[in-house]
């Protein structure tokens, strides 16, 4: 998909850490035409007050929770309000994805059992999943922390430990809890700083991790192109600005 002319062509990246990365989500959408307007506000970084310069915003994951009580949690929780106003493309990964659910007045919540996703688990796709797109069977999850589904969404995918796995709001909003934007070099960083991880009840060790990189990658690969086209096509804002003429 390469944007229109007219259309904005920047797409806004909001990450959680110094040395964080949008991976190849980020690579695939400069493929496209996009260029990415990375922020961090954790580190007094501004979100901007409407979307009208860009064609979509993704919030990444990070090692916080959505219920931790930091100011930069609870501005880009309120802030997603921003682009379900005015119909604009979102997309919460992992941790944007529960921000998502806490703005909507869902709940995010430990695993009652206490068992973590950390490795690459089974996916699920619902009927209503299947009719957006066709979805990997295997992902790449790191977390402890799932959601439940406020009311008004529809659930797109599943999995087994933690059931709810991909969502959408108003055709707009999109939000999955497993790391597609994963890159090898993700992988190599994240199974050597986060290996204590790996002690949680259905974690899986880094043999695992690494082995189901080369593994399940290209599947996830073609997933998150054709899936960011489709993420992208929902963009309601010229529709409002029709109704509202």
């Amino acid at each position: 998909m390469v944007p229109p002319v007219d259309a904005p062509r920047k797409i806004l990246i909001v990450l959680h850490q110094e040395q964080s990365s949008s991976g190849k989500l980020g690579q695939m959408l400069v493929r496209k035409g996009f260029s990415l307007d990375i922020r961090k506000p954790r580190f007094g970084e501004r979100l901007p007050q409407t979307m009208d310069e860009h064609a979509g915003a993704i919030i990444f994951g990070g090692p916080m929770s959505a219920n931790d009580p930091d100011d930069f949690i609870k501005a880009e929780t309120d802030w997603i309000g921003v682009t379900l106003k005015e119909g604009a493309p979102f997309l919460g990964v992992c941790l944007g994805a529960q921000m998502l659910v806490k703005h909507l007045g869902g709940v995010v919540s430990d695993h009652c059992e206490g068992c973590a996703e950390v490795g690459f688990y089974p996916l699920q796709a619902t009927d209503a999943g299947r009719r957006l797109c066709e979805w990997p069977e295997m992902v790449y999850q790191w977390h402890r922390e799932g959601f439940d589904l406020p009311k008004g969404t529809t659930l797109l995918a599943r999995g087994d430990i933690f059931e709810n796995q991909a969502f959408s709001v108003n055709d707009t909003a999109f939000g999955i809890q497993f790391h597609g934007e994963l890159t090898y070099a993700m992988a190599c960083r994240w199974t050597v700083r986060g290996a204590e991880r790996f002690k949680l009840p259905k974690a899986q060790g880094r043999s695992e991790h690494m082995e189901g990189w080369f593994r399940y990658d290209p599947a996830i690969r073609a997933w998150l192109w054709n899936f960011l086209d489709t993420w992208l096509a929902h963009d309601k804002r010229d529709a409002r600005e029709q109704q509202a003429a």
